[in-house]
């Protein structure tokens, strides 16, 4: 038996007539005729009696009518459901990241991305650099981010990563002189209160090195294992802090209306780097391939509003950070 064989059966059955089956199938009546005739043969069944040059099916031809509806419907669902996965309309992706992408960025991107995507599942889960680079080896995940991997020695990987730098920001309360400069420099943040990351991250060290190389005092009042909680200092006017673009978005995405921060280029530059992950050995599919480019584009763009003074004042603000 095949699929044509199937539909022409269902199609005489349904309508009643070879005539009806032929029109509704875009054939023609001796074609149609021909499956049927090719089909009794192959099941070694007479399905139809003819009477009178009408068809009347046997009882054997309501049972198999059943299952080839059954049939059928499952192919058409199968070919529907080909067609959203080509088209990227269907699918499943699984993300993990470390903590700071995971609270407003990637939930917001995602939501972009599914937007008009009604049959696209998402599961996102948060934990720390370490364990996200461990369960992408696992090859249990799309995609990932975490803190930059330092390009591996010879031999084999389980992990495909590339490396983004971003340039970072200074945030400073809005009431603070500081929030009308248009860069801020290691002199205007000399022995001023700073919310830092842990001495280990080559954030801090880069920001000592900075104040150091200027002959400037660095004040780290406040030691936070992310960024974002960082910001929490900055809005009760307790101290300033350096960030990276992605928590700046995270922050405008989280609280719109929010005009507690501005956030302010610095000089010299304070790069901070991440590592877009992806697994070595699963292939991808073409919808979660299609989301790790749009990852990707989305954090390139992030980097663009740190030509400019961002004041929380400003209506553009949050369309130069290019919400995603």
């Amino acid at each position: 038996m095949n699929l044509k064989q199937l539909r022409a059966f269902r199609e005489v059955m349904v309508t009643g007539s070879v005539s009806k089956a032929a029109s509704n199938l875009f054939r023609t009546q001796p074609a149609i005729s021909a499956q049927i005739s090719s089909l009794e043969k192959e099941v070694g069944l007479k399905l139809f009696e003819r009477r009178e040059g009408r068809l009347s099916p046997v009882p054997e031809a309501e049972y198999l009518l059943a299952q080839s509806i059954e049939i059928l419907d499952k192919i058409d669902s199968l070919q529907e459901n080909l067609a959203s996965v080509k088209n990227l309309e269907s699918g499943r992706i699984n993300v993990v990241a470390m903590q700071g992408p995971s609270i407003y960025f990637l939930p917001h991107l995602i939501s972009e991305f599914v937007k008009e995507r009604k049959h696209v599942d998402i599961s996102l889960f948060s934990n720390s650099s370490f364990q996200t680079q461990q369960l992408m080896s696992a090859q249990r995940y799309d995609v990932g981010i975490v803190d930059v991997i330092q390009e591996e020695g010879s031999g084999p990987s389980l992990i495909d990563h590339e490396r983004m730098d971003f340039q970072c920001v200074c945030a400073v309360p809005a009431n603070d002189p500081l929030s009308e400069k248009a860069v801020i420099t290691p002199q205007d943040l000399d022995n001023k209160p700073l919310a830092m990351l842990s001495e280990t991250h080559s954030s801090y060290q880069q920001i000592k090195r900075v104040f150091s190389d200027h002959g400037m005092r660095m004040n780290c009042r406040f030691e936070t294992q992310y960024f974002i909680p960082q910001l929490v200092f900055v809005e009760h006017g307790l101290a300033c802090a350096i960030i990276d673009p992605i928590t700046m978005n995270s922050y405008r995405t989280g609280y719109k209306g929010n005009n507690r921060i501005t956030f302010i280029p610095f000089s010299p530059s304070i790069t901070f780097s991440i590592s877009v992950i992806t697994p070595s050995h699963r292939p991808l599919s073409a919808l979660a391939n299609h989301f790790v480019q749009y990852l990707k584009k989305e954090l390139q763009r992030l980097n663009l509003p740190n030509a400019r003074h961002l004041k929380p004042s400003e209506d553009a603000e949050c369309r130069g950070v290019q919400e995603t």
